[in-house]
């Protein structure tokens, strides 16, 4: 079992305060959703929580150490990362990048154990890039690559997975899938994280939301406890209608607030 703790953590670039005092916990066997309007701090506060950026104040733990005390392979060896800037103009095979997740292991691309083979023949599956195994990355379409950095994330097998909008560029049925796939691997026993635009998504398979709003955390809880049409006004600036049934909770923007 790994948690991912933050405390209180706050970041300012610019004299700007980007984040402010924002804490939370991510634990396996529960699929968070982080929302917000663009430039709330949703991509900082994860860079934070990981180590990637130094705090102005606070502290992100992993099962009780500090991120930014950990080497970068024992830290990818506990969660497993998808940026939301995934680059990539070389010419690699497919098979070739998603092996990349195998890396925190001892693991090069060329040379895989059999243990890792089948952790990337797993990740190839639930992207669903069977027949695409050998075609250069920099061939592919934006959605299509965004599934095969999506496959390294997994091929991975960390028991934290935190995502940076990992439905940009995909259509609307992949985005579903994705988003089911993050379902299945929290109810596997992972911790899984992920920054959501998509507020219908988010109602649909998250099972906590982190509300943000101007770099802090403003409500944390479940969909159905913090979902409303007077937050959503107030948060994102929208009008919405919520529908509840025996399927859960649907959501339709209506228009501005």
């Amino acid at each position: 079992m790994s948690v991912l703790e933050a405390r209180g953590l706050s970041f300012e670039a610019g004299g700007r305060r980007l984040v402010a005092e924002a804490s939370f916990r991510l634990a396996p066997g529960t699929l968070t959703m982080l929302i917000g309007p663009n430039g709330s701090g949703k991509s900082s506060l994860l860079r934070l929580a990981l180590g990637l950026l130094p705090p102005s104040a606070g502290s992100a733990t992993i099962d009780g150490a500090e991120v930014r005390s950990l080497s970068p392979a024992a830290r990818a060896r506990k969660v497993a990362y998808l940026p939301q800037t995934r680059p990539l103009a070389w010419p690699v095979p497919v098979r070739d990048v998603i092996a990349l997740g195998r890396f925190a292991h001892g693991v090069a691309p060329g040379r895989l154990a059999a243990d890792d083979a089948r952790a990337v023949a797993r990740a190839i599956a639930a992207c669903r890039l069977a027949g695409l195994e050998d075609r250069a990355a920099d061939t592919l379409s934006g959605g299509e690559l965004a599934r095969v950095h999506l496959a390294r994330a997994l091929a991975a097998e960390a028991p934290l997975l935190v995502a940076d909008e990992p439905v940009a560029a995909l259509d609307p049925l992949y985005q579903h899938e994705v988003a089911a796939l993050f379902a299945r691997a929290a109810r596997a026993g992972h911790g899984v994280l992920t920054v959501m635009h998509d507020l219908a998504l988010a109602a649909r398979y998250a099972d906590r939301l982190l509300w943000m709003k101007d770099g802090a955390i403003v409500a944390d809880g479940t969909v159905e406890d913090t979902m409303s049409p007077a937050r959503l006004a107030d948060v994102f600036g929208v009008a919405a209608r919520i529908d509840r049934s025996a399927d859960g909770l649907a959501l339709a923007v209506t228009g501005p607030a």
